[in-house]
């Protein structure tokens, strides 16, 4: 897919989103695994870089739909029904990302 080139800003936000892990098996399977970034709107409207979630391969992009994992593509709507809609995960990684800068501090 192609995208905008994010600005600075834009990829500190990023890197910090995917330090956190994936954040299905954070929440549900209480394990760190290492994530990749998912855009939830595409890599091309203005500050879309913002909006996006760490998800772990099995979660993004692997393509099961199984009891274990269900990935984001190509099974968004399965994905949302397991484990919450993107905007309230949104919410959650922003919160998550704010406790993280306070502890750096």
């Amino acid at each position: 897919m192609k995208g905008r080139t994010p600005l600075a800003a834009e990829q500190r936000w990023m890197d910090e989103v995917r330090e956190l892990g994936c954040v299905v098996c954070r929440k549900y399977l209480k394990v760190y695994s290492p994530a990749e970034i998912h855009h939830v709107e595409g890599k091309t409207k203005p500050g879309s870089h913002y909006h996006v979630l760490p998800l772990c391969f099995m979660h993004h992009r692997e393509g099961s739909a199984n009891d274990l994992y269900i990935s984001r593509h190509p099974y968004k709507s399965r994905f949302e029904e397991a484990y919450g809609n993107e905007r309230d995960l949104l919410l959650e990684v922003s919160t998550l990302v704010q406790k993280a800068r306070q502890v750096k501090l």
